[in-house]
């Protein structure tokens, strides 16, 4: 591994029979098994790609995609910390809608 690179330090635990697996395999590659496990590890890692979704819904609900939805919510959480807005339980609300 290049010493350029910002690398940290982690132990992992294997199982022995699995650390048997890799010694060989790194072995027959002509590598030591922490190259190899390294090697394994930045590859895989370099075929994943993250991608970090503004959308507060679990579901995946694109009205939050909307960024004037968004900015209406936004605009309502900061009133509500502001102090200039009421929450209401479910009776209030069916009470004021008469259900």
């Amino acid at each position: 591994m290049a010493t350029s690179l910002n690398v940290k330090r982690k132990n992992i635990d294997l199982p022995v029979e699995t650390m048997q697996k890799l010694s060989i395999m790194a072995a027959a590659q002509g590598r030591s098994l922490k190259k190899y496990i390294e090697t394994i590890l930045i590859a895989k890692a370099n075929t994943v790609n993250i991608e970090v979704s503004e959308n507060p819904s679990p579901s995946g609900d694109p009205w939050f995609d909307n960024p004037e939805n968004m900015a209406e919510l936004q605009e309502g959480i900061a009133e509500m910390k502001a102090g200039k807005g009421k929450s209401y339980s479910i009776e209030e609300i069916r009470s004021i809608l008469g259900v």
